[in-house]
């Protein structure tokens, strides 16, 4: 007997029902005369601008685990700054799990709807759900996504396209290019680009990571972008000479980062810095008139976490950092924008503790871990890990901007949607 999940994923959905649905939002006008909310919420609240920020898998220790590595017990990061926080549910709807996953975490975010895990920009029934992006896109607002992951893995995917099943990669492309048409997409998974037998610009089986190649399901999809108008570009050298308002960026084959068990091949070291490809992606979007969504996704936190790997897991959690950093920065300098840091879920179960030899143990996804030197002192700590997997609890969420209010306090992961879209349409404070 086929499973309840089974049965929604194989349910058909429609990417034009999504458009047709996005089109019925009560947006409001795109005209700039009124977009000046600043970041207090005083005044007219709407936010011309939306940068979203999710680090996979960052849950509050893993905030905690960053922050002490890298400033210490009287240090602040950058995504800890904000003027707003809360914390935010992570539950999904599914049938048969408690715990979610990146694609039914991220499609509450983008459109305000729980769903099954592994379902993308669709309900629990399969059909199409308008996504932040979508609406953003439908206001006149240039749009962008920009990732560490593959750029048609869970969380881009969840804002820009339709399908029952996050697998397919191929077709999550197909629906960037031809539906929501986001103007800058910068990360990795170039092999879903690609077909079989054709490598383009990442070689297929690499040393690194032999089992990588093309395995494109769609046709050449690059191809059929620079037909679209988007300039393609592979490296970092290629990217900060790229011109033009449509911007396509693949710089690796799968991930831009090695996700293994410490000192077993694991390497953080993107072709192009998560925090230079949202420099470009907003150099490129701050052009349009009306103002933009940029989607941001660190997602070597999760990917460590779930190795285990706290080293690495402090690295990109510190790489996440200074791309808040530059957000932050950003939105000093233009008014009405709003920015928020937030996670999908946690992973791992991971726990900050003392060194203690006597309580030191564990091995595969329990491995403890260290110790780790405490910033600005002669303290270290260890990292214990639970789990392999994804944990229940709810996530920190800051915020600062136009509407930043609304994702103050308890709330579900579904209410950063809602407040998220009320402040790009500016409608009041209440």
């Amino acid at each position: 007997m086929q499973s309840r999940r089974g049965q929604l994923r194989a349910g058909t959905t429609g990417v034009a029902a999504a458009a047709a649905l996005v089109m019925l939002l009560p947006f409001g006008g795109s005209e700039r005369g009124d977009d000046r909310g600043g970041g207090h919420g005083h005044g007219n609240d709407r936010a011309r601008n939306v940068i979203f920020i999710q680090g996979d898998g960052l849950g509050l220790s893993h905030r905690e685990l960053i922050r002490l590595a890298t400033v210490g017990k009287d240090g602040q990061l950058a995504m800890d700054s904000l003027e707003h926080a809360g914390w935010t549910t992570t539950d999904s709807a599914d049938p048969e799990e408690a715990v979610t996953d990146s694609a039914a975490g991220a499609t509450a975010f983008a459109s305000g709807v729980r769903t099954y895990n592994g379902a993308v920009g669709v309900d629990v029934d399969g059909n199409p759900v308008p996504t932040l992006l979508e609406a953003a896109r439908g206001a006149g607002k240039a749009t962008g996504l920009v990732t560490t992951a593959q750029v048609t893995d869970a969380t881009p995917a969840a804002f820009g396209a339709h399908v029952p099943d996050r697998g397919d990669q191929s077709e999550i492309a197909r629906q960037f290019l031809e539906s929501s048409r986001p103007d800058v997409v910068l990360g990795g998974g170039e092999d879903w680009w690609y077909p079989a037998g054709d490598p383009g610009a990442w070689e297929d089986n690499p040393a690194k990571d032999p089992t990588e190649q093309s395995k494109g399901t769609k046709g050449n999809l690059v191809e059929r972008a620079q037909d679209l108008g988007y300039t393609y570009v592979s490296d970092a050298e290629g990217l900060a000479d790229a011109r033009g308002r449509k911007l396509l960026g693949l710089f690796a084959n799968e991930e831009m980062f090695e996700q293994r068990n410490e000192g077993e091949g694991d390497l953080y070291e993107p072709e192009v810095p998560l925090v230079d490809m949202t420099a470009k992606a907003l150099d490129v979007l701050q052009r349009d008139r009306d103002g933009f969504f940029l989607l941001v996704e660190e997602e070597a936190v999760d990917e460590f976490a779930h190795r285990s790997n706290a080293t690495r897991t402090i690295q990109a959690g510190q790489a996440l950092d200074e791309t808040v950093a530059l957000a932050l920065d950003f939105a000093k300098k233009n008014r009405g924008t709003l920015v928020l840091v937030v996670g999908d879920h946690a992973t791992g179960g991971l726990a900050i503790e003392n060194v203690d030899p006597a309580d030191e143990g564990g091995e595969g996804a329990t491995t403890e871990d260290g110790p780790f030197d405490l910033a600005g002192s002669d303290l270290q700590f260890t990292v214990d890990w639970t789990t392999g997997g994804h944990t229940g609890e709810a996530t920190p969420i800051t915020a600062q901007g136009p509407g930043a209010e609304r994702l103050a306090g308890a709330q579900r992961n579904t209410d950063v949607h809602d407040a998220v879209l009320r402040a790009m349409q500016g409608r009041g404070r209440g």
